[in-house]
């Protein structure tokens, strides 16, 4: 049977701008909506069959929405959606959705002041277990910085997979102003990378760049450097790829999203470890059928 290929990280979203205040100026691109729709043709286009749609702001109806823009949907494969992971209700809420396309959460890490104090409070811990016990995965969506205050919360949740989104989000549009900003990024990943139940999306690296004066050759370059640095840390195992779409239109189109990925697995993957990559890992990972 021929592997699934899925896009492990996109967004949908009915845009509003109170409810996403995180696309601001410059940004004009994502103000409208982005439905399913419209990625369907692209995904296809670059012989993808399903995406899991991942949340993009805070509040459960942003679960209900993206749930119900699954069902039915069978390009949507999974929705790792938003729900507060601390409230002792947690159990409750979650049981509430009662859709099997539900394969996890994500919280917006990188926008709290003190990462540190939030992965530590014990309400919050109780709940990322009790995901765990249930076979539901959390994304940590964090900035290169803050990859060392996440390190002890990751080892300590080691019943399920966690998925590093983004490859921590290193700083690509400083890599040309100091080589320790690659070199710290690179150790934080490595650190990361050394608990086996993390995997890693290969997404979102187009918008790290200083995409608003347009990326060039050595924005490229610097994109392979980090591919190849997630490579040796991680294992072909347990990579995924992800569009980040509609976010890397910013930046560049999908299908040069995808083009950058597939030329560079073609030189360093077998095609047995490229078939994980482009969707064999995200069924495993998220549970997918």
């Amino acid at each position: 049977m021929k592997p699934h290929r899925i896009d492990a990280h996109q967004h949908f979203w009915f845009y509003q701008p109170d409810a996403y205040p995180w696309i601001g100026r410059g940004m004009e691109l994502l103000a409208c909506d982005r439905t399913p729709g419209q990625l369907q043709p692209v995904l296809a286009a670059e012989g993808l069959e399903q995406s899991i749609a991942v949340q993009a702001r805070a509040g459960r109806d942003e679960t209900e929405f993206l749930l119900d823009l699954a069902r039915g949907n069978r390009r949507i494969a999974g929705v790792v959606g938003w729900e507060d992971l601390a409230s002792p209700h947690l159990a409750a809420n979650v049981e509430r959705w009662g859709s099997d396309k539900l394969v996890g959460f994500r919280h917006q890490l990188q926008d709290e002041v003190d990462v540190s104090t939030f992965v530590e409070a014990p309400a919050f811990n109780t709940g990322i277990g009790w995901l765990q016990r249930r076979g539901l995965v959390y994304d940590v969506l964090i900035y290169a910085r803050q990859m060392p205050e996440v390190q002890a919360f990751c080892a300590r949740h080691d019943r399920h997979w966690l998925v590093l989104d983004h490859l921590g989000k290193p700083a690509l549009a400083d890599f040309g102003k100091s080589e320790a900003v690659f070199a710290d990024w690179k150790r934080h990943l490595r650190a990361l990378a050394a608990l086996p139940h993390v995997a890693c999306k290969l997404s979102g690296l187009v918008t790290e760049a200083d995409w608003q004066r347009g990326l060039r050759q050595k924005d490229y370059d610097n994109i392979v450097l980090c591919l190849d640095a997630a490579l040796d840390a991680f294992g072909p195992q347990r990579l995924m790829f992800g569009s980040d779409w509609p976010v890397c239109l910013l930046a560049a189109s999908y299908a040069k999203v995808a083009a950058v990925v597939r030329e560079w697995a073609a030189t360093r993957l077998s095609a047995s470890e490229q078939e994980q990559l482009w969707g064999q890992t995200a069924a495993r990972c998220y549970g997918l059928a």
